[in-house]
């Protein structure tokens, strides 16, 4: 395995494909075992990607906590060193847009190009749903409800209606979830990731950001809702919006998605 040895944190992590540096940060829970590989998407095709498992999720190690951002934004510089990239594109997705948001505040030189998809700035611009509430839910209970914020469509009277369809998707959500699920450390990482997340809050500073910024997201997203990325890309200055036929998971479901954010990396 891969690692990167960091001050009080080993991250694990992959490096593939050619072209330009692009730094991928996931979103809440990520872990590289969990399909789809990015690896296998698009995005290999036309940039060299550093993706990672982040502090106390996946391969990585589970320091102590709490955690904060800024934690997690320092992860990601500090695997760059690691890696000897002064600077790079960067895409955070969900969770990974609000540690993207703290990187390009932290380490502004480090940001080349910036995408921020499904995610939100937290304080007056908008937070994502407190997923932390769903945790004490029962299994299925906490399944349905994380589906129906995923994309607001996904409501009681659709799960009536397409019933294969539903039981599709909530297989999928538990074969994710169980991924690592029995590793020592794996629920208190876990957790306290969500516990950071809550506290995420970078509106008063978004003006500083100062790279390129593409922000992103679906119109049926009910995890970080358009209001929030309508907000985000407000604040910082000469973003770019866009949006797409989707929920949270846009990117795979609206074939216009990643064509339009490879476009942005490219220019």
């Amino acid at each position: 395995m891969t690692r990167a040895a960091l001050e009080g944190v080993e991250l694990y992590y992959e490096v593939a494909g050619t072209g330009p540096r692009l730094l991928l940060i996931s979103g809440t829970g990520g872990d590289l075992r969990s399909p789809p590989s990015v690896f296998d998407g698009p995005l290999a095709t036309m940039f060299e990607i550093a993706a990672y498992d982040q502090r106390g999720l996946g391969r990585s190690s589970v320091p102590p906590g709490p955690y904060a951002m800024a934690d997690y934004a320092d992860d990601a510089a500090g695997l760059l060193d690691v890696l000897a990239w002064e600077d790079a594109l960067v895409m955070g997705i969900s969770f990974g847009g609000m540690v993207a948001q703290e990187l390009a505040l932290r380490h502004p030189r480090r940001v080349r190009r910036l995408v921020l998809a499904c995610t939100s700035s937290g304080g007056a611009g908008g937070a994502s749903y407190p997923l932390h509430e769903l945790t004490a839910l029962p299994e299925d209970d906490r399944i349905a409800r994380h589906l129906e914020l995923a994309d607001t469509r996904y409501d009681a009277e659709w799960r009536a209606a397409f019933p294969e369809e539903w039981r599709s998707l909530a297989s999928l959500f538990r074969a994710r979830a169980v991924i690592g699920s029995d590793e020592p450390g794996r629920a208190e990482g876990a957790a306290l990731q969500l516990d950071a997340r809550r506290r995420h809050d970078t509106w008063d500073r978004l003006d500083q950001i100062t790279c390129p910024t593409l922000v992103c997201g679906g119109v049926h997203d009910g995890i970080a809702p358009p209001d929030n990325a309508e907000h985000l890309a407000s604040a910082i200055p000469g973003a770019t919006l866009e949006m797409f036929e989707g929920g949270h998971l846009f990117l795979l479901q609206d074939r216009a998605a990643w064509p339009a954010i490879t476009a942005f990396l490219n220019a």
